[in-house]
């Protein structure tokens, strides 16, 4: 675990450098993708009410701020992999342009916007999409691959400190307890990248991936090897059933906005039920209309450019209510860049 104040003026300078370079590298890669993809026509007013890219870029900057002032008051540790493999980057990069034509014929409406798959029984209506235009959606291994980079371009290199922000109230949380004797389960944990995290801060945690997708479930175990008390569930959460009152931590990282708005209440009645009393939930997604009205217009435009079904019914959700009818108490909410963080418990 992490101490408060223990960061050198190098590994402060390592941090920024390194973190510069990444907002650089896919800040660029984002803006090469723009060049060589259609646009999608917008209204008027959204297009006159989008943030600049000024804006953006500074609020970017003070998440990495932010970032930083955690790491060094102890919150968590420095990223694990703070200095890339230059040639695992470019590798990626290849491999993500390579892809990227695929994306734009589905932008264009040239392909069908759900995932043709030999076992279809086997997932959701809802799952069966090419989010993000994404090629075969989450139902490929090339996907599970790609997903992580193409995730940093879409945020210009800031998917990663986002995350790290649900570090906090996890830390707060273990501080008056036993490590060894919690257990946390990571919901549509995706390639297990939030969960490589949580690993290297507390290494003697017990953790459960929790996805519905197989190829991301093996992902996640190819990320989570260097780590041992780590099981892995292939279920979608609101089928999951797992056993009452069987985790000390829930976590749920941008999950809702992807679920149909018909499912947000079973899904927050089993997180609640797979708590145990004191529980903690910890929510990280998008931000939602009227977080920053600054960025509303950027909000609604998501679900145009890019193939999110569900999210414009995630904006206008009443999260607190929502969770507040499974019996999650909400205990604080921050806003970090264009991510949402919500505290919740579960009454002891």
């Amino acid at each position: 675990m992490a101490t408060a104040g223990s960061l050198s003026p190098l590994a402060r300078t390592a941090y920024r450098w390194s973190q510069n370079l990444r907002l650089g590298w896919f800040g660029a890669q984002y803006a090469l993708t723009r060049r060589l993809t259609d646009s999608v026509p917008l209204p008027d007013h959204l297009k006159a009410a989008m943030p600049s890219t000024r804006q953006l870029t500074a609020d970017r900057a003070k998440l990495i701020e932010r970032d930083l002032q955690n790491i060094d008051a102890g919150y968590y540790r420095l990223p694990h992999d703070l200095i890339d493999s230059p040639v695992a980057a470019f590798r990626q990069s290849l491999a993500y342009f390579a892809d990227l034509p695929n994306v734009n014929r589905r932008r264009r409406g040239e392909e069908g916007p759900e995932v043709a798959t030999d076992a279809a029984e086997r997932f959701p209506d809802y799952y069966r999409r090419a989010f993000h235009h994404q090629t075969d959606g989450y139902l490929s291994e090339k996907s599970a691959r790609l997903y992580d980079y193409q995730v940093e371009i879409l945020f210009g290199g800031a998917a990663d400190a986002m995350r790290r922000q649900a570090l906090v109230p996890i830390h707060d949380f273990l501080g008056k307890r036993r490590i060894a004797d919690c257990r946390l389960i990571d919901i549509a944990c995706g390639t297990g990248r939030f969960l490589t995290f949580v690993k290297d801060n507390y290494p003697r945690l017990a953790v459960t991936a929790l996805d519905v997708s197989p190829y991301y479930v093996a992902e996640a175990r190819r990320n989570l090897k260097p780590w041992s008390r780590v099981d892995y569930v292939e279920a979608a959460v609101e089928s999951a059933a797992l056993p009452p009152a069987s985790y000390d931590i829930a976590t749920s990282i941008y999950l809702f906005h992807e679920l149909p708005a018909a499912l947000h209440a079973e899904a927050a009645r089993a997180i609640a039920d797979m708590l145990k009393p004191g529980g903690l939930f910890v929510f990280l997604d998008s931000l939602q209309s009227g977080d920053r009205p600054e960025y509303d217009a950027l909000l609604e435009s998501f679900p145009l450019a890019f193939h999110e079904p569900y999210y414009a019914d995630y904006l206008r959700q009443d999260l607190a209510g929502l969770f507040g009818a499974a019996g999650l108490i909400v205990e604080r909410v921050e806003l970090a860049y264009l991510s949402r963080v919500m505290v919740l418990r579960k009454p002891a």
